[in-house]
């Protein structure tokens, strides 16, 4: 096993949480294959720099903190970099349901507020459209602009 190469990957890995997928990519980048790449994986796992539930973790309370993402977006990016189910169900765990609730209510009064020259129709499938690209269920956006129109 190459040293050099698996002290790349501490440091690709060290810096910021990794996922499988992206040790793997970075590995074909550097032109390692087949056992020698199963070696170091093996490796930055037994060490702890690999570890896909702490990434998991991470990449939920990032998504839904800082860009403030629905669920149903965090775990489509999730399976998009070929994260296992286990995984992402324990990152979803980060996301307490009041906080989840009440974000989607920031956000909803936000844009509904923001679309306040449309007619009403308009105004709530816009802001429908805009929850949903959010991530969001559509039955509680349905519940959340339901409270905000009162209709």
């Amino acid at each position: 096993m190459n040293s050099s190469i698996l002290d790349k990957l501490k440091y690709f890995c060290s810096y910021q949480d990794r996922c499988h997928a992206e040790v793997k990519a970075k590995l074909s980048r550097l032109r390692v294959w087949g056992s020698e790449a199963d070696e170091i994986m093996a490796a930055l796992i037994t060490e702890d720099y690999l570890n896909e539930e702490r990434y998991a973790r991470s990449f939920v309370r990032g998504k839904f903190r800082m860009k403030q993402w629905g669920r149903n977006k965090i775990v489509q990016a999730l399976k998009q970099k070929q994260v296992s189910e286990y995984c992402i169900r324990k990152g979803l765990e980060e996301i307490e349901d009041e906080e989840y609730i009440q974000t989607l209510k920031k956000l909803a009064s936000g844009k509904y507020q923001s679309l306040k020259n449309e007619q009403y129709l308009r105004r709530r499938f816009k802001a429908t459209q805009y929850l949903m690209a959010k991530g969001y269920e559509p039955d509680l956006i349905h519940q959340i602009l339901k409270g905000i129109t009162g209709k």
